[in-house]
């Protein structure tokens, strides 16, 4: 039986160049306080043994712990995962949070957190505990949820609140919800279109409230009405359901649809269906989000591209730069998404 290759670790590195290990952590680390002699003959010795730096080596200079901590909602990821529908949220953030955290020697962990659990806060601090990370990614509910943003910003740790406008505590970062509701409805319109149905989002995401801002936005600047025309929903499919069969059996029926996710769009295609109303020919139909379901329904359909990789990326960019002490860009930080294009759209009938 072949013997397997000892690895060398970082005391092997220090023994061979005759240094403490707390000198070689200082190199590997980049530290200015080396002398460049001494990097010299540390990174020597890490070439010729092919020494590959390891987190708790980085570690030991007891300045940062090359983590970022990305927190997102327990109960709607499980769900996601269980119905097994092709949501891919978390698939996007570690794409775009793993890529950028690689370019810095850094490593990216995602903790599922129950924003309304009593013991939130409990939850968090066990987890920062345990980890420690440089910085922490909060993504919606809990970017706007008072508890755990008042709670981070005690920590002395940088942290980003993806989705949120407000800079009293944390970095916030948003996908510009306003522009983009505002750009699908403008869409709709240079079609033709008067009559154009929103279903909204939880109110519990304040990104919601945003996309409603948005459409209202561009109905007003074309001098259309939205009475009647907004139906909530939670981005259910059941709510989506429900929605649609509001918005479907006004008079007058709109001739087009924006729905605030992907889930609500494909209850929406399934409502017109039921109910003989072909689209696009009768019924124009956009989402939000463009996750793989959209792409191969009948038709497929047009979507709000949401940046999410992208802006996973920024906010792993701007942890690190406020663990350097690098200025950081002033207010809010915008990723901006478009419109993918499909067969769902068309002049009213």
């Amino acid at each position: 039986m072949a013997r397997r290759r000892q690895a060398v670790t970082i005391k092997h590195v220090a023994a061979d160049a005759g240094v403490s290990l707390q000198t070689v952590s200082r190199v590997i680390n980049k530290e200015p306080s080396v002398r460049p002699e001494m990097q010299e003959r540390v990174q020597a010795s890490i070439d010729r043994l092919g020494y590959v730096p390891s987190i708790a080596a980085q570690r030991m200079s007891g300045s940062r712990s090359y983590l970022i901590l990305a927190v997102n909602d327990r109960e709607r990821t499980i769900a996601d995962w269980q119905a097994r529908q092709g949501t891919d949220w978390v698939d996007q953030m570690l794409l775009g949070g793993m890529l950028k955290c690689a370019e810095h020697g850094y490593r990216m962990i995602i903790e599922l957190v129950d924003t309304h659990d009593d013991h939130v806060e409990r939850e968090l601090a066990a987890a920062i505990a345990a980890l420690q990370p440089d910085g922490i990614i909060l993504t919606p509910p809990h970017s706007d949820n008072p508890r755990i943003v008042e709670f981070l910003g005690e920590q002395g740790i940088p942290f980003v609140r993806i989705g949120s406008r407000e800079n009293k505590h944390g970095i916030p970062l948003t996908m510009d919800d306003t522009r983009m509701a505002s750009l699908a409805t403008r869409h709709l319109i240079d079609h033709g279109h008067k009559l154009i149905g929103f279903i909204a989002g939880s109110p519990e995401y304040r990104l919601s409230a945003r996309r409603v801002s948005g459409w209202q936005a561009a109905m007003a600047e074309a001098s259309l009405s939205t009475d009647g025309l907004l139906a909530e929903g939670d981005f259910s499919y059941a709510s989506g359901e429900r929605a649609a069969i509001a918005l479907l059996e006004r008079q007058p029926r709109p001739t087009a649809i924006i729905a605030s996710n992907d889930q609500m769009a494909l209850a929406t295609l399934e409502v017109a269906r039921a109910k003989e109303i072909a689209v696009p020919e009768q019924l124009s139909l956009i989402s939000f989000d463009n996750t793989p379901l959209v792409h191969f329904t009948q038709p497929p359909l047009t979507a709000v591209d949401q940046p999410i990789a992208e802006t996973v990326s920024c906010a792993v960019d701007l942890i690190i730069r406020a663990q350097k002490g690098e200025p950081l860009p002033d207010g809010v930080t915008t990723v901006h998404g478009s419109l993918a294009e499909r067969a769902s759209v068309a002049p009213p009938a």
